[in-house]
């Protein structure tokens, strides 16, 4: 976990340690015009409150009764006093967001709000938060349109937009002392892969009395990816992958034949590793680190021409399909490189390198080009357009359309895989 920093806060009290210095003019303009993002509306008990005093505050001119202008002024006293202690209660209150690392589609995942009373000797009760995830949709999809190609209504558009964005109120139950921090966390399922949006709305209160709704805007937003979901798929044992030539060499340590690296010796290195010329010329012990050797190493590659792909769904079990495929062969040390369209072949070597490739099938979307690699591929022998842009590497996973709804995964022009 990072360091803080004061920019990660937000709310009254962002700046930790700052002195302030009170001043009664400050704290009346404060509360007769209060800073952007910030206001106090009554609620229904705060309007029945009010028009009663309104009643009373009428009937005591009338009648000069004082025990009416005491009940007046008892009444407005209450309500100012309200007002003063919303107002205590949430300064010197800061807050801060933090996304999970990662996020897959259909899977349960934990959004982190932390709180930090800079208050020097009142505590803080009764805040909410206000929580949203709006995905954010890619500037390629067209508008959407109803049966006989007219445009929907908005407010059609609206509520299809609102069904997709998921809202959580998360309450601070206890009471958060001076100085103190807390935690809350909202668990959210995401619905669909793509970029999203996690913002705070809103932060509110009814302390003290229920009588005035404090409310402060919230002011955090964090732009996210959902990888897409994993998906079942079945293999085809018959047609398994055919190996590669032996010896074939990977930039990662093993055993093999090639010289990959010098490093410094560890306890339990093999004394026939250690190179001694190179350790003379250093002062330490340093060991060789050959290359690994690999009969398996594939290449992926994802094709999303829209003439081929022209079905929402079979598109979104498309890539979710090569994301589970590109999981379990990176899982096994089996991913050599993956490419997207016309997208030079990207090397997998790292945790890092998997999740760009997941980060670029979160956000990619069917494409019309003119482009014979990526549009008409599949009236060839699949994996033929690839090999000139891989080198003429064998093992060349592409997809194609099985049937009406489902996608099959080919190894070299045969059927290894289907969902």
């Amino acid at each position: 976990m990072s360091t803080a920093t004061a920019a990660d806060w937000h709310g009254p009290g962002q700046r930790a340690g700052a002195r302030w210095g009170f001043k009664w003019s400050e704290l009346l303009w404060a509360l007769v015009f209060p800073r952007t993002g910030q206001r106090i509306m009554p609620t229904a008990s705060g309007v029945i409150l009010i028009s009663l005093a309104m009643g009373i505050g009428t009937a005591a001119y009338n009648t000069a009764n004082n025990i009416l202008f005491i009940t007046l002024s008892l009444l407005l006293a209450c309500l100012i006093l309200s007002g003063v202690l919303a107002w205590f209660n949430s300064k010197g209150v800061a807050w801060r967001l933090q996304p999970p690392p990662s996020l897959r589609a259909g899977q349960e995942a934990m959004v982190t709000l932390e709180l930090r009373n800079g208050k020097k000797y009142l505590p803080t009760y009764g805040l909410w938060f206000g929580v949203v995830a709006n995905p954010v949709e890619p500037p390629s999809v067209p508008a959407p349109r109803g049966k006989k190609g007219k445009e929907r209504p908005v407010r059609e558009i609206l509520a299809a937009a609102e069904r997709n964005r998921l809202r959580a109120r998360l309450f601070l139950r206890g009471r958060l002392d001076p100085g103190a921090t807390a935690r809350l966390e909202w668990i959210f399922r995401p619905v669909r892969r793509g970029a999203q949006k996690l913002a705070l709305e809103s932060v509110g209160s009814l302390f003290p009395f229920g009588f005035l709704h404090k409310h402060i805007g919230g002011g955090l937003r964090h732009e996210v990816v959902v990888w897409p979901a994993p998906v079942e798929y079945r293999r085809w044992g018959a047609t398994a992958a055919r190996p590669l030539a032996a010896g074939l060499r990977m930039a990662r340590a093993g055993s093999g034949g090639d010289l990959l690296a010098l490093r410094r010796y560890e306890p339990g290195d093999s004394h026939r590793l250690i190179h001694w010329k190179a350790s003379a010329r250093s002062r330490q012990l340093l060991v060789r680190q050959f290359s690994a050797e690999s009969q398996e190493i594939f290449a992926l590659w994802l094709q999303t021409a829209a003439d081929v792909w022209t079905r929402p769904e079979q598109f979104e079990l498309l890539v979710g399909l090569a994301a589970t495929m590109a999981e379990d062969l990176f899982r096994a040390g089996k991913l050599g490189s993956v490419a997207v369209n016309d997208r030079p072949p990207q090397p997998i070597r790292r945790v890092r390198d998997f999740e760009s490739f997941l980060d670029e099938l979160a956000v990619v979307q069917p494409v019309a080009e003119d482009n014979p690699g990526s549009a008409t591929a599949h009236s060839r022998p699949l994996g033929e357009g690839l090999r000139p842009a891989l080198g003429g590497r064998k093992n060349v996973i592409t997809f194609a359309p099985d049937g009406m709804r489902g996608v099959a995964a080919y190894v070299d022009g045969e059927k290894t895989a289907s969902a």
